[in-house]
């Protein structure tokens, strides 16, 4: 009898809802308003930065840099966020600069995480949260937010936790908490209220925080992002994440890192250069330059940083009205790239029957008969309450205004072919 070849840890983490739905994406001809990446190009100082780094006299940005980040990234990472969180922070220990956020949040699962830890992970969660937890041989408990307001347009901000249900949830064994602010997919901005109820409990428990915080800076309709790390007690406890992809629009260029206290960080260190040891050289240096300029121009309006939410806010408000006019009820959200759609009321007769989610056959359905991508909401929910959420699908709008055109009209002629005109 042959050995398994597979990990008992592995054991049923191998499926991946982006793998399906690109997939499925690319075989048909559609609007793609799924996975999440802008189809628009980065700003030019950060492409000018790539270029004249790749294309420069400089043969160093071609090699190795440091491991744990090269040394002008690492440099602006501590002055920037040293400046948004009150604090000097220490650009060798504090800071750990990752392939992707991706890699970020493994670090911390791998690093931190061990055999019977829980971990708290708030619902809807980012999809890898749950199988991260898995392998590093950890327990996922899940809470949910859960709509406190009904209305015709909803906020994602009328999404919330119960107090008393989430203090249930910590234990002897709980190691971390996830806490993704703004949060892919429903778009909420926790409030500092909501952010102060998470952290007095993390310290009651002695509870980590692994604060995944990518979409920091697209934050609409004057909301603010508060930085758990910022709390009172929070500092010592929190591994704040970051993304230069969502930053910066260039999500291909894969840099991320991670900022914190060194007696979490250190750990990270070990994971990461034990597994991928080291980033791009030539785009650490672009998104260097980039963090630079943006330091410069923090808070003025030709601040990318302030430029580029006020863009996509005209664009989430274009889709709510293109939504809301076909009879989907959109959830409208406070920050990221992404709004949820509530498909309750908008049945489609002919959908195929299988075993799979209500909002797994509609997203199929849809991009096979109209040609518009998106991806189920109960793909970010654990597998007890993806009933409860097959109702709902969400787009992302960080598009050219040419696709959300395109968009609009499959909608529109959909919507005339409903009404029978």
């Amino acid at each position: 009898m042959s050995r398994l070849v597979q990990a008992q840890r592995l054991e049923g983490n191998d499926k991946n809802v982006w793998v399906e739905f690109v997939k499925l994406a690319a075989t048909y001809s559609t609007v793609n308003l799924g996975q999440g990446f802008p189809d628009f190009s980065p700003p030019d100082f950060v492409k000018e930065a790539f270029v004249k780094a790749v294309g420069g006299k400089d043969a160093r940005l071609h090699q190795y840099t440091r491991v744990f980040g090269h040394p002008t990234l690492v440099k602006i990472l501590a002055q920037f966020f040293g400046k948004l969180l009150g604090r000097e922070i220490d650009p060798l220990t504090n800071v750990l600069v990752t392939v992707g956020a991706y890699e970020a949040l493994f670090c911390c699962f791998q690093a931190l995480v061990d055999n019977g830890d829980e971990v708290i992970i708030i619902e809807p969660y980012f999809d890898c949260y749950e199988p991260m937890v898995k392998m590093a041989g950890g327990t996922p408990v899940f809470i949910p937010l859960r709509p406190v307001r009904a209305g015709k347009l909803m906020s994602s901000g009328d999404w919330q936790l119960d107090p008393a249900e989430l203090a249930s949830k910590f234990t002897k064994q709980t190691k971390a908490i996830v806490l993704n602010s703004p949060n892919n997919p429903l778009g909420k901005v926790f409030s500092r209220k909501e952010l102060e109820v998470i952290a007095d409990l993390c310290a009651k428990h002695d509870v980590l925080c692994f604060s995944d915080e990518v979409y920091e800076w697209l934050v609409y309709d004057g909301k603010e992002h508060v930085r758990i790390a910022s709390l009172p007690g929070m500092w010592d406890r929190t591994i704040a994440i970051g993304s230069a992809g969502k930053t910066f629009s260039a999500t291909g260029w894969k840099v991320g890192w991670t900022v914190g206290p060194d007696r979490l960080v250190k750990h990270l260190r070990t994971v990461h250069q034990n597994s991928v040891y080291h980033c791009a050289t030539a785009a650490q240096e672009a998104v260097a330059q980039g963090f630079q300029r943006e330091f410069e121009h923090y808070g003025k309006p030709d601040s990318y940083f302030v430029q580029l939410p006020q863009e996509l806010q005209q664009k989430r408000d274009r889709l709510v009205r293109s939504l809301s006019a076909v009879g989907m009820k959109p959830i409208v959200p406070e920050g990221t790239y992404f709004l949820i759609a509530d498909l309750s009321e908008f049945k489609v007769p002919d959908l195929p029957e299988s075993d799979e989610p209500y909002d797994y056959r509609f997203v199929k359905w849809m991009v096979k008969n109209k040609g518009l991508a998106a991806i189920p909401v109960s793909a970010f929910y654990s597998t007890p309450q993806k009933k409860n959420f097959e109702h709902l699908i969400r787009f992302c709008f960080a598009k050219e205004e040419a696709t959300l055109k395109a968009a609009e009209d499959i909608l529109q002629q959909w919507m005339l072919m409903k009404s029978g005109q």
